[in-house]
């Protein structure tokens, strides 16, 4: 399949997953091979949150519209113009995905097929139905892709290469399990903020964005506050207010009261606004319903302690005070080239 030929079906996907939204689903005559996808579609995306309590139809609807803003023929255009695509035998790519947001893994497997490769995918146990219906869209599309795409549900094997997702501990097995084969591990990342105190109210709001997108349980999710000396946070909890009906949804007010329980049987101080708990401690990784702080003297110094742990960090959100940070309210609204740990997987894969 020629690499013009799978940049228009996933133009044509984009177009399909266009036609849904939590504003309302409207048909698109115009949408190729539409049939009883559609209802089809709307169908799995109301099921979502019986399959995954998490993925209720807001966070499902916000995942469909992002990809299909993505796949347009100037992002894939413009994402694809930098690489030089060499005419090579089809690699088999095994793909172990996650299952912490809505359709995580399509990047993943969308960067295999693009690149003209075949994709083995192993799906989470959290988010196994999304994709495989948007790849049985994508064979009603052309079905050369029946062949180019295999769901496995057991022992993944018989790949060349290898991109898995997982925790910290999962990744010491990969590393052992995949170490004759190219592969790209991908750990456990969190992402941060850094405050000044000069943030407006959009600012700020915007930041909440990046909170509780996905109730925080993505790595793009902000789940750590850097700020000054003595920074009164009465002007962030005011902005973040417009996200106080999360703790109306059961697992999250599940999650916000038995952690909070948790930190204060352990006496730490904690500043509290019912639905979600701001914790200082200096770790990346904060539990659901709390947003771990710490203050700051020296921005030039927290940008050495940032580079250090560069490892441990997805994304940092700020007004422009470091290099290739994120503007407030971006971080679950990434391009097509920016990448996972900031890894090119098309040069990975076009190196093999």
């Amino acid at each position: 399949m020629l690499q013009n030929e799978l940049k228009n079906n996933f133009i044509a996907l984009g177009k399909f997953l266009k036609q849904f939204s939590l504003e309302g689903n409207k048909k698109d005559e115009t949408v190729k091979n539409e049939g009883s996808f559609f209802n089809d579609f709307e169908a799995l995306i109301n099921l979502s949150q019986s399959h995954n309590g998490w993925f209720t139809p807001e966070q499902v609807y916000f995942s469909i519209q992002s990809w299909a803003n993505a796949l347009t023929e100037e992002n894939l255009t413009q994402w694809l113009s930098s690489y030089d695509f060499k005419k090579t035998d089809p690699k088999k790519i095994g793909l172990i995905l996650a299952g912490n947001i809505p359709l995580v893994g399509f990047h993943d497997f969308l960067t295999v097929l693009i690149t003209g490769n075949d994709v083995l995918v192993k799906t989470s146990s959290n988010d196994q139905h999304l994709l495989k219906f948007l790849a049985q869209y994508l064979v009603s599309l052309d079905q050369r892709f029946s062949k180019k795409i295999t769901f496995v549900e057991g022992k993944l094997e018989g790949f060349d290469a290898v991109i898995a997702t997982g925790s910290n501990n999962t990744s010491r097995y990969f590393d052992y399990y995949f170490k004759n084969v190219p592969s790209i591990i991908r750990k456990n990342r969190n992402s941060v903020a850094i405050l000044t105190g000069n943030e407006t109210k959009e600012d700020l709001e915007d930041l909440g964005e990046d909170i509780f997108r996905y109730f925080g349980l993505g790595c793009r999710n902000v789940s750590k506050l850097f700020v000054p000396k003595n920074y009164d946070f009465k002007a962030f909890f005011e902005a973040i207010f417009k996200y106080k009906d999360v703790i109306f949804y059961e697992k999250y007010a599940n999650n916000y009261d038995y952690n909070k329980a948790v930190f204060l049987m352990s006496l730490y101080k904690l500043l509290d606004n019912e639905f979600l708990t701001l914790k200082e401690d200096e770790s990346y990784s904060s539990p659901i319903s709390s947003v771990f702080y710490e203050f700051y003297e020296d921005l030039e110094a927290l940008k050495l302690r940032l580079k250090a742990d560069e490892e441990q960090i997805q994304c940092i959100v700020s007004n422009h005070l470091v290099e290739n940070s994120i503007t407030f309210g971006q971080t679950q609204k990434p391009n097509l080239w920016d990448y996972a740990d900031n890894v090119d997987t098309i040069a990975f894969l076009n190196n093999l």
